[in-house]
């Protein structure tokens, strides 16, 4: 299915003003290298990235930091660029990211060894509505595909552009330590200015990340790192004081953190992962957080007998289960082309078997929070809709914008779609992409 509007491109091109010093042959070959490094093999962008750089050592922060940048937008951008260059081979896709999105001209990319540099600038600087949506969005066919069922066509041009840009640094105050106006005072006096998010009560905003991480507040564990977006989810269970509470796929521990700081470190909250490696990175941030009432437990892959003590006896369940992450291309762009569309349902299974897993803790008169940071109806209220359907005497959904106003977080009419879950997107809310959809249990 086509979509008819074209996403903005203005504003992603950089003034002369602000454009990087310029790259060298050396860095042009060593970005290359790093992007097919990234299409080529498994694993996350980011992850690569780092190993790449380690094998490097001789790259200083400046250089890394060109390399990286160029890199990103080579991948947000790379099916258009692929266009531009009529070519996927890497050194001319990051080259039509110069001259597309750097300013570079024919002289610039003559001199990084660049081959018919004059037909390359013409086409990054032609009008691009001459390609199909998929193509200027730089989106796979399906993907845009599923973005035209979503959404009015009246928006598929703005969602296109706002997953296109890249994402802020959101960070969320850690209210066991202190509160979000002092944290953003203290923050500006040591060089730091940032905004309160529009939305989370908790929330500060920044455009990058500079120089953040090795400030004293974040050594004292004041804040952390959290798209706003993310920080809605943890209010919509409503936890009380002193409840037994369980964040069945806790991951590295972003909204079990969140919680903690929501419970005032009363009550039990258990956090639950099949990875090892990613509670541990939770223990470290718990510890920096001041987060006493967490208890980890690593699962076995599928279901553990070991719950069976705790079936029926927790008072608020969330399952942020594993999920294709296409709420997250802004941060990630890699997805866009490691996603098989194949593999959607592959994890669109694997949530309803821990949907189904998690909701055996629930007591009577709990609450299951299900949610995920993809935009894909397959994910999300297909998997609710078949919970429902075997469950459906047991839990009934609730509203959740009814229960984000009562906790003070509003969102305005414009931004809502029908039925009770809740759905953010980035070009209508600034954030990541999330749903979220409240279950009590009778």
């Amino acid at each position: 299915m086509a979509i008819p509007a074209r996403p903005t491109h203005r504003g992603l091109r950089r003034s002369p003003e602000t454009l990087p010093r310029l790259i060298t042959p050396a860095l042009h070959e060593a970005a290359a290298r790093l992007l097919d490094d990234i299409l080529g093999g498994p694993g996350a962008a980011d992850a690569r990235m780092d190993r790449f750089f380690r094998a490097q050592p001789r790259l200083g922060p400046k250089d890394r930091g060109v390399i990286a940048e160029t890199v990103y937008g080579s991948l947000r951008h790379h099916r258009l660029l692929c266009a531009f260059a009529q070519t996927a081979e890497p050194r001319r896709v990051v080259a039509a990211w110069l001259a597309a999105f750097e300013g570079y001209n024919a002289r610039q990319l003559q001199a990084l060894g660049v081959a018919h540099p004059e037909a390359l600038v013409a086409a990054a600087r032609s009008d691009r509505d001459i390609y199909p949506f998929a193509v200027s969005a730089s989106l796979p066919d399906w993907l845009a595909a599923r973005l035209a069922t979503l959404l009015p066509a009246s928006e598929h041009g703005a969602a296109a552009t706002a997953l296109l840009a890249p994402a802020p640094l959101d960070i969320r105050t850690n209210t066991l330590k202190t509160d979000r106006a002092a944290l953003q005072q203290s923050l500006a006096r040591t060089g730091h200015d940032l905004s309160p998010t529009p939305l989370s009560p908790w929330g500060l905003r920044r455009a990058a990340r500079a120089g953040l991480f090795r400030t004293p507040e974040f050594a004292a564990g004041h804040f952390e790192v959290q798209d706003e977006g993310s920080q809605l989810i943890a209010p919509l269970l409503e936890p009380r004081r002193g409840e037994r509470i369980v964040d069945y796929c806790a991951g590295a521990g972003g909204k079990t953190l969140h919680l903690s700081a929501l419970l005032a470190n009363s009550g039990m909250l258990y956090a639950f992962d099949t990875s090892q490696k990613r509670l541990g990175r939770l223990r470290e941030r718990a510890t920096r957080a001041g987060c006493d009432n967490i208890r980890i437990q690593t699962l076995e892959t599928g279901p553990d007998n070991r719950l069976k003590r705790l079936y029926g006896k927790i008072d608020r369940v969330l399952v942020d289960a594993p999920c294709s992450g296409t709420g997250t291309v802004r941060r990630s762009p890699d997805i866009k082309w490691r996603l098989a569309e194949e593999r959607v349902t592959e994890l669109a299974g694997q949530a309803r078997a821990i949907l189904t897993q998690a909701a055996r803790l629930v007591r009577p008169g709990g609450r299951l929070l299900y949610v995920t940071c993809s935009v894909l109806r397959e994910e999300n209220e297909d998997v609710i809709a078949d919970f429902l359907a075997e469950h459906g005497g047991d839990y009934t959904p609730i509203d959740t914008h009814g229960v984000l106003t009562r906790r003070g977080i509003p969102l305005s009419a414009q931004a809502i779609d029908a039925g009770p879950s809740l759905r953010l997107w980035p070009h209508r809310h600034g954030t990541d992409g999330f749903f979220a959809q409240i279950l009590q249990r009778g």
